[in-house]
């Protein structure tokens, strides 16, 4: 069964909202909602914080709780981890902000890159903006090497159905119109990549960041989800074959700025 927990400011309207999908993240979670809203209330940006939480037993969600009793944060609960996409749309559902992100709790995507996308999206006019690692300006950091390898590849893998660089990104923004007008599902790791193929927009920019692994939790890949990857790339490559006269969205690729 899944719960919400309000936000401590209803009255609030966010421009932004940011899904965060948790599990075991307790040692981060209330650093990275304290820098986001700060980051984001220095920029002017009316945002709120939308926790899915798969009942984490290091006691994320406890956590969660406790945060959106003084934070514009509300905090989805699941019973159980029932995959990351789904947990990105259990977000969505709740969202209030005609503007949604998505990022990692532990840190791994900067806040302070934030402005940088919001920044993009206005002036680029764009229905996406994904943070990407594989476009001039982007990068990694405290990274493994095989990790790096295998994200490359199945970027490269994407490239059959997508122009984004990095559509495997987990870092980026989105109309919420959007998904309104698509065939969304979410069944794999990478719901970026879903949105991009499924969705119906006019067009996405892809804008720099540095990826910095992650210093605490419970990283969300596994075997399991990158043998889920590649079905998932498989069933939209079919997908997008039999339509036949979609339209391709514009793809702009924005050049690296100074962070706000």
């Amino acid at each position: 069964m899944t719960s919400t927990h309000a936000a401590a400011e209803p009255s609030h309207v966010p421009r932004l909202s940011v899904v965060v999908p948790t599990y075991n993240e307790r040692e981060r979670l209330a650093e990275f909602v304290e820098t986001v809203l700060a980051t984001l209330a220095r920029t002017g940006v009316p945002a709120e914080i939308v926790v899915v939480d798969d009942n984490s037993p290091d006691g994320t969600g406890a956590l969660a709780d406790e945060l959106a009793a003084r934070h514009p944060v509300t905090v989805v609960h699941r019973p159980g981890k029932l995959g990351l996409g789904s947990a990105v749309v259990a977000g969505f559902g709740v969202a209030r902000g005609a503007i949604l992100g998505v990022m990692d709790a532990d840190m791994s995507h900067p806040p302070e890159y934030l402005p940088r996308l919001i920044e993009a999206f206005d002036r680029t006019g764009a229905d996406i903006v994904v943070g990407s690692r594989y476009v001039p300006g982007g990068g990694t950091k405290n990274w493994p090497w095989y990790r790096g390898v295998m994200s490359r590849f199945a970027c490269r893998l994407a490239s059959v159905v997508t122009p984004v660089r990095d559509a495997a990104s987990g870092f980026f923004l989105i109309r919420a119109s959007v998904l309104r007008g698509g065939e969304v599902q979410a069944p794999g790791f990478k719901i970026c990549l879903e949105l991009l193929v499924r969705g119906t927009y006019a067009s996405v920019a892809e804008v720099p960041y540095v990826f910095a692994d992650r210093a605490a939790g419970t990283s969300k890949m596994s075997h399991r989800e990158a043998l889920g990857y590649l079905v998932q790339l498989k069933d939209l490559f079919l997908w997008q074959r039999r339509q036949p006269g979609r339209p391709r969205p514009a793809y702009q690729m924005v050049p690296a700025g100074p962070l706000r």
